[in-house]
């Protein structure tokens, strides 16, 4: 277990202030939030390259708060991969390894066995300088892991890769930390990964954590206006009972609204949705009527470029946004009749 306690510490103008956070043995944390919150800073701490102001860092029972970063067995990537461009692959992953004078014969195992784990065998011989963003990904979790580390700390690992590769890597990840089970805390500002990737969440704002959680009791228990704005400010809809319609599907029905659901076994109490996964028209749409309802417009209010609709629908309130400008085209007015459509892959449940 990874304990954290009053720890604060300043890099430039960004700091962090009293964080303390338990991570539970082999978990995989998810630290996130936006830009000058502190997550790398609290990673970098973790790794020891900074002075703390106060505070202390225990993995198990060994205090790591004042020792250098190569006696901290930790395991970094940062955001760039910070390979070295004069290097090979297999002598970027083997780096750490030699610099703590393993013998060549350890050392040819651990390379073997991480080639193997992250499918890199034909990348070895390679220059890094030669290799695409995913590549570069894995060579710097190759090297990261080569020491075998207590913990793994990875700095936005999908920041620069483009949608389909961060896709695909996220199901890597995640496959990597259920074989080896190494305790890691992944830091992105990405809420749609964290809640793809965390057993538990951290939401962080300008150095202090706002909210602990699974992200489910993030998404459906907001504990801070930040935590709900950071998240969508979802509808949070209590369902007063459900019904199995067969072919693997049930009705949740929420304030008179019947909403239909993939059935999986068990009902469910409630169900969120985010106001920019409802679809609003002034005209009735065609298609099929699954989740679609008609609803009146009872307050209209300006947020940045877009419009918030407060829309009633049965016994519901539902909130909606739509961009400005499809808003004006469409010329909704507050009283009228709109129509609604609850997207059925958007829908949350708990």
């Amino acid at each position: 277990m990874i304990s954290i306690k009053g720890l604060s510490a300043r890099a430039g103008s960004f700091s962090i202030r009293d964080i303390s956070l338990d991570i539970r043995d082999s978990e995989y944390f998810v630290i996130v939030g936006p830009t000058g919150a502190g997550k790398t800073i609290l990673l970098e701490c973790l790794a020891g390259l900074h002075r703390l102001r106060s505070g202390e860092i225990h993995v198990g029972e060994r205090d790591i708060t004042s020792l250098p970063p190569e006696k901290r067995q930790v395991g970094y990537v940062p955001q760039d991969y910070a390979l070295f461009p004069f290097l090979n692959v297999r002598d970027n992953i083997t780096f750490g390894l030699r610099r703590m004078r393993h013998d060549k014969h350890e050392v040819n195992g651990t390379v073997e066995s991480l080639a193997h784990l992250l499918g890199i065998h034909h990348l070895l011989d390679r220059n890094v300088r030669t290799l695409s963003g995913g590549e570069k990904q894995r060579i710097a979790i190759a090297r990261a892991l080569a020491i075998s580390p207590k913990m793994l700390l990875l700095d936005e690992p999908m920041g620069s890769l483009d949608v389909r590769t961060a896709k695909f890597l996220r199901l890597e990840l995640k496959r990597f930390h259920e074989e080896l089970g190494i305790t890691t805390i992944h830091v992105t500002h990405n809420l749609i990964e964290a809640e793809e990737m965390a057993e538990r969440m951290a939401i962080m704002n300008v150095g202090k954590i706002e909210q602990i959680g699974t992200p489910e009791r993030v998404f459906f228990y907001p504990q801070s206006a930040f935590v709900s704005d950071f998240i969508g400010t979802p509808n949070i809809l209590d369902c007063d009972h459900c019904n199995d319609l067969g072919h693997g599907l049930m009705e949740a029905v929420c304030g008179g609204v019947p909403i239909i659901l993939p059935y999986q076994g068990e009902g469910v109490r409630k169900i969120a949705l985010l106001p920019r996964e409802i679809y609003v028209t002034a005209r009735k749409p065609p298609g099929p009527g699954l989740n679609r309802f008609r609803g009146t417009v009872t307050e209209i209010t300006p947020f940045s470029s877009l419009m918030k609709l407060k829309i009633s629908v049965g016994e519901l309130s539902l909130v909606a946004e739509l961009p400005q400008d499809i808003f004006e085209e469409m010329d909704i007015k507050t009283g009228q009749e709109v129509f609604l459509i609850l997207k059925l892959r958007s829908l949350k449940v708990h």
